[in-house]
């Protein structure tokens, strides 16, 4: 049976089962403490190590006075190098590692030694490039062990593996496969559906969320559970709510059906024992501009912490960290789950990283704040019909692990000429302080929305209580351009195609004549690089982070061709403005997004550190440190002092008192003092390790690996390596 849930109160609920009401009691401390010490915290089978999303391991045997001594155990090369790489968290099962690779295959390897054992290519039989990336695969086993199965998603399918041969489950869906399009309540051949995070296994059920398109006519983001052997929907979950349905009044009338996202991208952490999971989501669509879709009000369940009953998909309680979101502030990682100290006792809680650099630590039962939290006035929007909301969360306590707010006096002093620069750049844009909305005029977004905190999450250290986090600290800019509404009413496909292309693709690529973004290709003199063919292919199916948009028409992709060959480097093109001056229908659009704040070196343009290394005590809430994560190595040649830089990607905390991180584009690989953020040991990688490490032990030995195949920013090298460090025998 499908089963569809979103039900309850406002804000919190007790859930009901057959008619028959079972009150949500709390835990005792004790109960609470027994079920945090009953974890397995010595192997790595899920996604971040375990299904709470610790990312800790009870491993002892590299530690502090031995790790300068760690030693290459093998490297595995998957052969198909890509941009953008390989950001998988590593899962190990009874000594094999199952992997994804860049291009997006599923390599199951000998832990130990690294040797192939096999690999599935979802691609193979379709001739069909990747696209996407993907975060890893999620294992289940029945209770004798008989049937065992790994779950890959891949483009829009959900693929069901034999653990032991990597071929399909022929039981599981079509053949093995799932259509992620299916089940949404919309036409599957309109939607790009995706997920790059694996999900989380509990009992028969995958509990899976998806990745969407960001601009008109994206899928809904709603959180379904598949079953894992017939690949049947069980339960869904609305994030964006039905007549009927808690939350549908803080939308527009019609947003159910127009709008879409308020997806979880991020991945999900299980609380075994309550049988809860929880689910961190994402913004809804389209971004930044919302009154012709998304309407007013607070968006729930967009930019939202859900409890949700993992065995039905009734929400338990919410709590929403951004309301009406206007800044791409996806909540960009699951959440850790945690057992902290408050006032002497021990509480079950949920630590909740952000992109704006906060962080939440709600009790896990009811889903209330541990620390104070408050409502805090905000910039109004300059953009007609945009009904910003008043006010945004900010916890008092955990301190910002960012800058929050920036001044003139935050802007950089690496040198003379960069501070004036960055000066002059500073007073040309709009910027009130946190959540400035976007106007008109280029507007500072800070932190951006590349964090604060990005999908590597934290690491949490239960003997403790200590949470590490990675963060980014600069900003971005935006700005809106008022635009007509995109009509098939003009008979000129330029200026058609100008309009469908401002509010489908310059969110990320920018527009031609405008700021170039900085985190995406420029489409300027894009026809000088891709034939129309290639063009309209990219459309069609996506590439890398860009999604698929099968809701344009073929006439609508033609007129995106039209526009992009006709367009000037400056923007101008051949067509007279005056055609298209019958228009009265107006909307706005992205002008110019993704660009980051820099100097004019291209070095950020606040004060460093720019990525930093946090370590939070939760009990207190205080940071006990914090140290700059990454190198420009000119940079510290000219004198200047270590500026971190950003980072993307995860780490890992173990009781041998390390904290070991790739994650930058400097290509090091490195293990942390857990209690004073010292480098204890680097390593130089091939390429960034923008995944997530893992550290397992087979036959008595311990080994920490690390996907280093960057690819996840532009510029930045590209590698197929998978690398295993262990120590020598002599070394343990």
């Amino acid at each position: 049976m499908n089963k569809i849930y979103c039900t309850g109160s406002d804000k919190f609920c007790i859930y009901s089962c057959i008619g028959t009401i079972f009150l949500l009691f709390t835990l005792t401390a004790c109960q609470g403490q027994q079920q945090e010490a009953g974890k397995n915290y010595r192997t790595w089978e899920v996604f971040k190590g375990d299904k709470g999303s610790t990312g800790y391991s009870e491993l002892d045997q590299i530690n502090k006075g031995n790790v300068d001594r760690l030693e290459v155990a093998w490297t595995y090369h998957s052969g198909d190098a890509r941009k953008p790489g390989s950001q998988t968290s590593p899962i190990i099962v009874d000594g094999v590692m199952y992997v994804t690779t860049p291009g997006i295959k599923v390599a199951a390897l000998d832990a130990a030694t690294g040797k192939e054992i096999w690999v599935f290519d979802p691609f193979a039989e379709e001739g069909e490039e990747p696209v996407a990336v993907n975060r890893g695969v999620a294992y289940w086993e029945d209770e004798e062990g008989d049937d065992r199965r790994i779950f890959l998603t891949a483009d829009d399918k959900l693929y069901a593996l034999d653990a032991e041969t990597g071929s399909l489950m022929a039981d599981f869906g079509d053949e093995g496969t799932v259509d992620l399009r299916a089940g949404l309540g919309r036409d599957p051949g309109l939607l790009s559906v995706r997920a790059t995070s694996p999900g989380v296994v509990h009992n028969d059920l995958l509990i899976l969320g998806s990745s969407t398109g960001e601009g008109q006519g994206a899928a809904p983001g709603h959180i379904r559970a598949y079953n894992v052997k017939s690949g049947a929907i069980e339960w869904t979950f609305r994030t964006i709510p039905q007549a009927g349905d808690v939350g549908h009044n803080t939308w527009g009338a019609d947003a159910w059906q127009l709008a879409g996202g308020a997806n979880n991208w991020a991945g999900m952490s299980l609380d075994e024992e309550r049988e809860v999971v929880y689910v961190p989501t994402g913004s809804a669509a389209p971004d930044f501009y919302t009154p012709d879709t998304r309407g007013e009000g607070k968006h729930l369940f967009g930019n939202t912490l859900l409890a949700l009953d993992a065995n039905t998909g009734e929400r338990i309680w919410h709590y929403q960290i951004i309301h009406h979101d206007l800044w791409d502030y996806d909540l960009p990682a699951a959440p850790s789950l945690v057992t902290i100290k408050k006032e002497g006792q021990d509480v079950d809680a949920v630590a909740q990283v952000t992109k704006n650099g906060l962080l939440f630590i709600l009790d896990r039962e009811t889903g209330e704040p541990l620390f104070p939290v408050e409502e805090r006035p905000v910039p109004a929007s300059t953009i007609e019909g945009e009904e910003a909301w008043p006010t945004q969360p900010v916890p008092v306590m955990p301190e910002p692990l960012t800058r929050h707010h920036i001044t003139e006096e935050d802007l950089t002093d690496i040198s003379p000429e960069a501070r004036e620069y960055a000066l002059k750049r500073f007073r040309e844009m709009r910027y009130e302080g946190p959540f400035t909305p976007l106007g008109e005029q280029e507007t500072l977004v800070y932190p951006g929305s590349r964090g604060g905190a990005e999908w590597g999450g934290a690491s949490f250290d239960p003997e403790s209580n200590m949470l590490y986090v990675n963060v980014n600290d600069f900003g971005t800019s935006f700005s809106l351009s008022k635009i007509e509404v995109p009509s098939m009413d003009t008979d000129n496909p330029v200026i058609r195609g100008r309009n469908i292309y401002r509010v489908n693709c310059a969110t990320c690529h920018g527009t031609p004549g405008g700021q170039q973004p900085t985190e995406y290709p420029s489409m300027t003199n894009v026809d000088e690089r891709l034939s129309e063919s290639e063009i309209i292919q990219t459309i069609e199916r996506g590439q890398g982070f860009m999604p698929s948009f099968p809701q344009l028409t073929e006439e609508e992709k033609e007129s995106i061709v039209a526009y992009l060959s006709d367009v000037d480097a400056d923007g101008s093109i051949s067509v007279p403005e005056e055609v298209s001056d019958a228009k009265t229908s107006y909307s706005y659009a992205i002008d110019m997004a993704y660009n980051q704040f820099t100097d004019q070196e291209g070095y950020f343009a606040t004060k460093p550190p720019w990525g930093t290394l946090n370590a939070i005590d939760l009990s207190s809430g205080e940071r006990v440190w914090k140290v700059p994560l990454g190198e420009y190595e000119e940079l510290s040649q000219r004198g200047l002092p270590v500026t971190g830089m950003q980072n993307l990607g995860g780490s890992v905390v173990t009781a041998g008192g390390l904290v070991f991180i790739g994650a930058t584009h400097d290509e090091k690989f490195r293990a942390f003092d857990k209690d004073t953020g010292e480098i204890l040991w680097e390593y130089d990688l091939p390429a960034a390790g923008d995944a997530f490490p893992a550290t397992y032990e087979i036959d008595g030995r311990q080994y920490v690996v690390i996907p280093a195949t960057g690819g996840s920013r532009v510029g930045t090298n590209s590698s197929d390596a998978f690398i295993a460090f262990t120590l020598p025998d002599d070394g343990r």
